[in-house]
């Protein structure tokens, strides 16, 4: 491109504005289709949902745009190839269902009749995650006027799920099975936020999940604690016993081998996460919690960002109901989840709770442990090439700010597209915390919405050069 930045920062923005308008139009006929995933109810809006995405996407020039049958909700998929020849391959990751929503859940307006206020737009799904996957229909557009020309850098292809606000349990079957269609030289996924509104972020990495049931079986049936207390095993101590040893003294998980390929952090990775204006009380407040407690030798974000965990999601057995009933409990149970990071293996970790457990339970009682659908970790290197391209795509949009880096606590699909296409995942998002994702009254900043617009349309020919 022979655009200085100034020119190219002006010209999009100039297409931008221009089309702004139509852009948010489309958005709000998007936003009434109540795409909810998880309700029976609402299977046909989201086929609705995804046949309105197909069209739009084949509006903006995609010359394939199509919807894919899962054994669940449908997936869209797209595809633009560029006329370069050695163009690389980019894959968009988003979603187009949304979390449940109903005016009496607390929203100030209908939740699927999209409202202005204040520089916002109010809609479930604005934020999450409709709005940031259309952005990019807009933003190729404007890369296409910024560059003259007829299609894009790299070859372009999307795929965007329909059941992630409901586990994207047929997510990596899609993946595995169209595979060849899929196959990409990164990926880039539009379905996270920055730090705030005046600190624009990257998110380089999102932790993966593993998660259990453990079940405890004692006697066969409740029994009297004064005639066999003391005498027979109880599943409800052996429990709390498997809750007591979960970890150390320094909050270190017990199991054997869970740190075992575990990605440290550098100095210079922790030295970034310090910079970020982090206030430690606002945090505590929105986790409605008294106290911070982690892994020693850590800050709170490198613990929710960068550390493994485990937790105790709920313990129960025995009695429950009001005043005593001195028995033994025939049965008892916990549920537990793992917050994998980079360099751990789900299946590794399995094997390794199972055997941990195995050892802790005693002769007299039995167990049994399920294993949900693990989600793997994923990190994309601070000095990878494709990184850089979207880094300097952010400052573009924000007017050559200095763009810090985050990572994710949570876990996501964007996972399986790394470990099954064999590629990096890059992370471009514009939402921040105030939107209220799964909240009532989910909004988006339409300023930081058009800046990922601006980002996503500076950012194809800085990946076609940094992937080449």
């Amino acid at each position: 491109m022979s655009d200085t930045p100034d020119s190219a920062v002006r010209t999009v923005r100039k297409y931008i504005e221009q089309h702004r308008a139509t852009f948010l139009d489309d958005l709000a006929e998007w936003l009434r289709i109540p795409s909810v995933s998880a309700r029976p109810e609402h299977v046909p809006d989201v086929r609705r949902s995804a046949e309105w995405l197909a069209a739009h996407l084949s509006g903006t020039g995609f010359p394939v745009a199509e919807v894919w049958e899962t054994d669940g909700a449908p997936a869209v998929y797209a595809e633009w190839p560029s006329a370069d020849p050695g163009a690389p391959t980019v894959l968009v990751y988003g979603h187009h269902d949304v979390q449940p929503a109903a005016r009496e859940d607390g929203w100030h307006t209908d939740p699927f009749e999209p409202v202005v206020r204040d520089g916002r737009l109010y809609a479930r799904g604005a934020a999450d995650d409709k709005g940031q996957v259309l952005f990019h229909t807009l933003g190729v557009r404007a890369h296409l006027e910024l560059t003259g020309r007829t299609t894009p850098a790299v070859n372009l292809k999307l795929l965007i799920e329909g059941e992630e606000e409901s586990g994207s349990a047929h997510f990596r079957a899609l993946v595995e099975a169209r595979r060849d269609r899929l196959a990409a030289d990164a990926v880039v996924v539009s379905d996270t936020g920055m730090w705030s509104e005046t600190t624009p972020t990257v998110c380089t990495g999102m932790r993966g999940l593993a998660d259990c049931e453990i079940e405890l079986y004692g006697p066969d049936q409740d029994i009297h604690s004064g005639s066999f207390g003391g005498a027979v095993p109880n599943p409800a101590t052996v429990a709390a016993r498997l809750v007591a040893s979960l970890h150390d003294e320094h909050e270190r998980v017990t199991v054997p081998g869970f740190y075992d390929g575990v990605a440290e952090l550098t100095e210079a990775e922790r030295a970034l996460i310090a910079e970020l204006p982090f206030d430690e009380a606002a945090w505590l407040a929105t986790a409605r919690s008294h106290g911070t407690l982690g892994e020693s030798g850590y800050s709170t974000l490198e613990r929710v960002w960068a550390r493994p965990t485990a937790e105790v999601n709920g313990i129960g057995g025995g009695y429950q109901g009001p005043g005593g009933k001195t028995i033994v409990p025939s049965s008892a149970r916990l549920k537990l989840s793992f917050r994998l990071v980079a360099g751990q293996d789900p299946d590794r970790i399995e094997r390794s709770v199972r055997d941990w457990v195995a050892a802790r339970v005693p002769d007299g009682v039995r167990h049994a442990i399920t294993f949900g659908a693990a989600t793997r970790p994923c990190l994309t290197p601070l000095d990878h090439p494709a990184l850089r391209a979207v880094t300097r795509a952010m400052s573009l949009a924000f007017d050559g700010a200095a763009i810090r880096y985050t990572r994710e606590g949570g876990s996501g699909p964007a996972a399986d597209l790394q470990d099954v296409l064999a590629a990096p995942v890059l992370f471009l998002g514009i939402s921040v915390p105030s939107d209220g994702w799964h909240a009532p009254n989910e909004k988006v900043e339409l300023d930081l919405l058009l800046k990922g617009v601006e980002a996503s349309a500076h950012l194809w020919g800085g990946l076609a050069d940094a992937l080449r």
